[in-house]
């Protein structure tokens, strides 16, 4: 790990090598395998009897999903005629259905499109046709948004699944009798054609399955990102960029598992990268087990399935952590066998951070990663026993370096846009070339977030490129602001944005989320002129019962910036 620049004198990739613990390497292997089915034949073979997965009170062993992925992939090889990388897309939440067909896909020598299972029929569209995916497998609560476009997209085949189809027999009908009939969660769809999960798993087991000959630079996911700046892009990751990101989680959060014996809560989707990769691929390798929360913006419902478990690792982002704060149950489990918690997707709020810590009695580590690298860039320290405020280091075999507007490296100890290269850095977007070169320069990726460094070596994100209010000439950071409220005893949520103002060119507005109802706006505009400079106190308060959330909960300032006027834009 290397940086392009120095502290007093001092190259930053050996200060850095010397914050880490001793059993983190300075370097990874990225071709340990030669792809990512190499890697799941040799974990399913270890751990075969091991649990992998467990939903709605069902579990899956590492040999019943390499049985039922081995008859997906068989199926869509000889039963729909599909080719080595040709495109299917991967439409549901956190259901054993996904990982049977993730890596049937992936073993068939696909590439997988995941979809958001929240997608408009536009959003649903654009991808189906960017991807020129062939096939979608989908649950059918959201058939009823693919009928509504498939006919104008290259998908030539329809593979349907519902809730309860991979529990057993008896809870599987019940529980899609009562998410039809009873909770009504199911509009109506017609797609005549369409065939379900069930069957084809039950064709492929009387198919041969050939295993395809693949090289690590071949495609395995076309993960889509950037859709709040206009058109989402299909981020290229290859199985060399997967494989080597595992190596890099492994030697961020590694020390602390063990192999065979973990049970990790994922209640992030797998279909967003950061679950993907940590909690689905990451834990496979390892022989851990995936509790899979379908909703978890059920949250009784969710801390009601966590009572049910002895869970020794926990991802998430802010908003998820905040709220099980929140929640009094969650106050009352057991986190005696939880040794892993680990933030990502968004900043994690000192004051969430030092609750989570007094709560549970482990610190929640935060990291950094973006779509287009797979995700993971920076992890603190695993033997970290405080909340850095910082987005830590950057994992092994990665470089980064910081710039100016201009390209050019900015001095030491000045903010500037964060840039990396390593084996995780995508191959490019799909199909956009030049979109591809406005950030890949050189190997280099610009991520469009402005960090500083400070005298330790640790990285701090000042906030999104795209997010920065200009104030009077002054450069204002929504970070800096959300985290002074978040202080404020009496506010849930928060989310600052710029707003136009004639001569200052923008003022700060936030939106509140109240946690105690008698909260006004003047207490908060008094209390932020405690702990603000002038010019960075928001001169506007709007409080509202909710706020608006990506797929994984992080909050999207630009929805909130779009109803008042202003100009910004902001990627997930």
């Amino acid at each position: 790990m290397t940086i392009h620049s120095t502290i007093r004198g001092v190259p930053l990739n050996k200060v850095w090598l010397n914050r880490y613990p001793a059993d983190v390497p300075a370097e990874i292997n990225p071709d340990k395998y030669q792809s990512l089915i190499d890697m799941f034949e040799q974990a399913v073979a270890r751990y075969a009897d091991n649990p992998a997965f467990v939903n709605m009170g069902h579990t899956i062993t590492f040999r019943t999903l390499e049985a039922r992925s081995r008859a997906f992939a068989a199926y869509l090889q000889q039963g729909l005629g599909l080719k080595k990388g040709d495109r299917v897309a991967l439409m549901m939440p956190n259901l054993l259905q996904y990982p049977v067909a993730l890596f049937g896909i992936l073993r068939a020598g696909m590439v997988v499109v995941n979809v958001n299972p929240l997608y408009t029929p536009r959003e649903l569209e654009h991808q189906l046709v960017d991807s020129g995916a062939s096939a979608i497998v989908i649950v059918s609560n959201f058939a009823h948004t693919l009928e509504k476009v498939v006919g104008k997209t290259p998908v030539k085949h329809v593979i349907l699944t519902r809730l309860g189809d991979q529990l057993s027999t008896a809870k599987g009908t019940l529980v899609n009798l009562v998410v039809k009939y009873i909770k009504r969660m199911v509009p109506k769809y017609h797609l005549p054609d369409a065939i379900s999960f069930r069957q084809a798993i039950q064709c492929g087991e009387r198919l041969q399955y050939v295993k395809p000959e693949m090289v690590n630079a071949d495609l395995a996911f076309l993960q889509y990102t950037g859709g709040t700046t206009g058109v989402a892009k299909g981020a290229m990751l290859t199985h060399r960029n997967m494989l080597a990101n595992l190596e890099q989680v492994n030697a961020a959060y590694g020390p602390l598992l063990e192999e065979g014996k973990e049970l990790v809560v994922t209640p992030l989707p797998l279909y967003h990268i950061f679950a993907l990769t940590m909690n689905c691929l990451f834990f496979i390798e390892l022989g851990g087990c995936s509790l899979l929360i379908t909703n978890p913006r059920d949250i009784p419902g969710f801390v009601k399935e966590l009572g049910r478990h002895k869970f020794t690792a926990m991802t998430g982002v802010n908003t998820l952590f905040n709220a099980l704060l929140n929640n009094k149950a969650f106050q009352q489990l057991d986190f005696s066998t939880l040794h892993l918690s680990a933030g990502g997707g968004m900043q994690v709020q000192r004051v969430v951070a030092e609750r989570w810590e007094q709560l549970t009695g482990r610190f929640l580590l935060e990291g950094y990663g973006l779509t287009e690298c797979a995700p993971l860039v920076s992890a603190n320290p695993h033997n970290m026993t405080y909340h850095s405020g910082s987005i830590g280091l950057p994992v092994p075999s990665t470089e980064v370096k910081l710039i100016d507007d201009n390209g050019q490296e900015v001095p030491p100890g000045e903010p500037g846009e964060l840039c990396v290269k390593g084996p995780q850095v995508m191959a490019g977007y799909w199909q956009q070339p030049d979109a591809t070169a406005e950030v890949l320069k050189d190997g280099w990726l610009r991520t469009g977030d402005i960090v500083d460094i400070d005298n330790d070596g640790f990285m701090r994100i000042v906030d999104r490129k795209k997010d920065m209010i200009l104030v009077s000439g002054f450069n204002v950071y929504p970070n800096e602001i959300e985290e002074v409220v978040m202080q404020h005893q009496g506010v849930l949520e928060v989310a600052a944005v710029g707003v136009p103002a004639g001569v200052t060119g923008e003022t700060v507005k936030i939106f509140v989320v109240k946690k105690s109802p008698e909260l006004s706006e003047q207490e908060l505009i008094l209390y932020c002129r405690k702990h603000l400079t002038a010019y960075k106190v928001p001169k506007l308060v709007e409080f509202r019962s909710e706020l608006p959330k990506s797929s994984v909960g992080k909050i999207l300032r630009r929805e909130l910036r779009d109803e008042t006027g202003g100009t910004g834009s902001a990627t997930l």
